[in-house]
């Protein structure tokens, strides 16, 4: 489960909601045990949609020209934020919160750095940034929906 937290903060450096929604409709579903720990918030009825709704604008508004570079303070402490909290439910189960919420800050950082490495030479190699950011939602989306079935 260690190794989880960590690829589900690489995760939030891609797309910081999209691991959250993952996470939440795991817990939602039961697939992820939170219940009577600080992290069942994630698992509450109205959470999954939320946090979905959350994930889709953020798919949308990361195509618009005036979206900043993820690697900005606000942004990168977003994923940073969110890397955290999504290893922290991830590991939590195991009985290992707090090093699920370290391992999936480092994620997060690795992600956001690596994802915006991997997704200029892909809009460099495209000629375009439009392909290159939809390879990188079906990553993000791919990754994240891998890791929250293995609970399932």
């Amino acid at each position: 489960m260690i190794i989880l937290a960590c690829l589900i903060g690489i995760v939030a450096g891609l797309r910081a909601m999209t691991p959250i929604a993952a996470i939440s409709w795991a817990a939602y579903l039961g697939w992820l045990p939170l219940h009577g720990t600080w992290l069942s918030f994630l698992g509450a009825s109205i959470t999954p949609y939320v946090t979905t709704a959350l994930a889709l604008g953020e798919l949308v508004t990361d195509k618009l020209p005036a979206t900043p570079s993820r690697k900005i303070p606000i942004q990168f402490g977003a994923r940073i934020l969110t890397g955290a909290l999504c290893g922290a439910a991830v590991a939590t189960p195991s009985g290992a919160t707090l090093i699920g919420l370290l391992l999936g800050a480092v994620g997060a950082v690795i992600g956001t750095f690596g994802g915006a490495a991997l997704r200029a030479r892909l809009a460099q190699a495209f000629g375009k940034d439009l392909p290159a950011a939809l390879l990188e939602d079906l990553i993000a989306i791919g990754s994240a929906i891998l890791i929250v079935t293995r609970f399932g």
